[in-house]
């Protein structure tokens, strides 16, 4: 049974002749999440309805649809992801939802990743950029400005493992000892870690599409190709066959670059380029500003994208969203948090900023630079939750106050 109520207002966005139409009133679905999620959620929407009005004055407007995942919805359905939520993704294209709780080694799989592989959201985007004044570790914060697309349907987040002593793992080890001459302990625990063409290919061109309309100069594919050569190896490998099968009059390679243009980069073309994941690590801290649009398979675009949001504050100030040919759902990078959950305590700028990249998404530009100037502005005041004040030493203010701060400023 259904138990989401659809507005009588506002209407669902649709695909026509393979492009998004946004209507001027579109309905949104939306995900409170678990924990602080109700918290950040609430002051998201608020945020975004006040840069909406003020960008339109009053032409454009988000309906909201609340829609239900993790504990919120097994209330309601005793389910945790019911169908009728999925159903209302795929129906309004567009979403945008708090964090879910993932329990760590037993109870029920991740939301989150469940999501992502049911409606194909293959692409993970999440852009990290420096807001001036908000504290940092690095001595140039400023020059972190990446956006990052993870892979997020394969590698070993595909879930397909099985727990030491199983029946599975002892099938597995026979048939891999017997078969294929590979013994491993009797006591592991094993998992299967796949990446296809399919999978590497539609977000490589995805990243570099990205590239060419926001005006970025260069792609790097990330990978530990250097050990696993037929997974990680092999996405680098099929990363550059895009680039030259399906863009080769607007790339050219690192090898070309110096071949051709003697380390130039020629006007209107974006590098590709590849790093040892590793590696990758080190040049995000020591050569930053050399990197705009990276590429990575699903576990180590999890690790870069933190490592790369600790730089400009934290993932409190990091915005996410998983994207599909169409059908996009926004999120905030961190967790639940739930040691701080009706406090009205935590930094809900992750959850803001991805709302931002849903406005974007849309088209909605001028509301979404609206919020980002607000936020600075709220910032540059030193009016700011207790992440960021105890790092400033000053007096923080709480999560719905950070929000009218912001829309004050809008």
């Amino acid at each position: 049974m259904n138990k989401i109520s659809p507005s009588q207002e506002g209407e669902r966005i649709r695909i026509d002749n393979n492009r998004l139409f946004i209507p001027e009133n579109p309905v949104i679905p939306y995900i409170e999440g678990d924990g602080i999620g109700p918290e950040v959620m609430g002051v998201a929407r608020k945020v975004l309805d006040a840069a909406v009005k003020k960008a339109y004055q009053g032409r454009k407007k988000i309906i909201w649809l609340e829609i239900y995942a993790g504990e919120k919805a097994n209330k309601k359905y005793s389910k945790y992801l019911p169908q009728d939520t999925i159903q209302s993704i795929r129906d309004y294209i567009v979403a945008i939802k708090g964090p879910l709780t993932t329990p760590v080694g037993e109870g029920y799989r991740s939301l989150n990743v469940t999501l992502r592989q049911i409606l194909e959201l293959y692409a993970c985007v999440r852009p990290v950029q420096y807001f001036s004044g908000v504290p940092s570790p690095m001595l140039h914060p400023e020059k972190m400005n990446m956006v990052i697309f993870r892979e997020n349907t394969e590698d070993v987040y595909a879930g397909i493992e099985w727990p030491q002593g199983s029946k599975e793992v002892k099938k597995l080890l026979h048939y891999l000892k017997k078969e294929l001459g590979v013994e491993i302990r009797k006591d592991s625990g094993i998992g299967i870690k796949p990446i296809s063409i399919t999978g590497t290919k539609r977000l490589v061109r995805k990243a570099i599409q990205y590239a060419l309309e926001k005006g970025r100069k260069s792609v790097t594919l990330v990978h530990k190709g250097n050990i696993m050569k037929y997974t990680e190896g092999a996405f680098r490998d099929w990363g550059y066959q895009v680039a030259k099968e399906e863009f080769s009059q607007e790339t050219v390679t690192e090898k070309e670059l110096w071949d051709k243009y003697q380390g130039k980069l020629p006007c209107g073309k974006i590098l590709i380029k590849d790093r040892i994941a590793d590696n990758m690590f080190q040049q995000a801290l020591t050569r930053t500003d050399e990197y705009e649009v990276v590429a990575l398979p699903n576990l180590n675009g999890d690790y870069f994208s933190d490592a790369c949001a600790a730089q400009v504050g934290g993932l409190g100030m990091a915005p996410g969203a998983n994207i599909g040919d169409f059908i996009a759902l926004f999120e905030a990078t961190h967790g639940t948090a739930p040691k701080y959950a009706g406090q009205d305590k935590v930094n809900p700028s992750s959850m803001v900023l991805s709302g931002v990249m849903m406005l974007e998404y849309i088209g909605w530009r001028q509301a979404g630079n609206l919020i980002r100037q607000a936020i600075a502005k709220a910032i540059k005041q030193k009016k700011v939750t207790y992440d960021l004040a105890r790092q400033m030493g000053i007096e923080p203010i709480k999560c719905s106050q950070f929000g009218e701060a912001i829309i004050d400023n809008l």
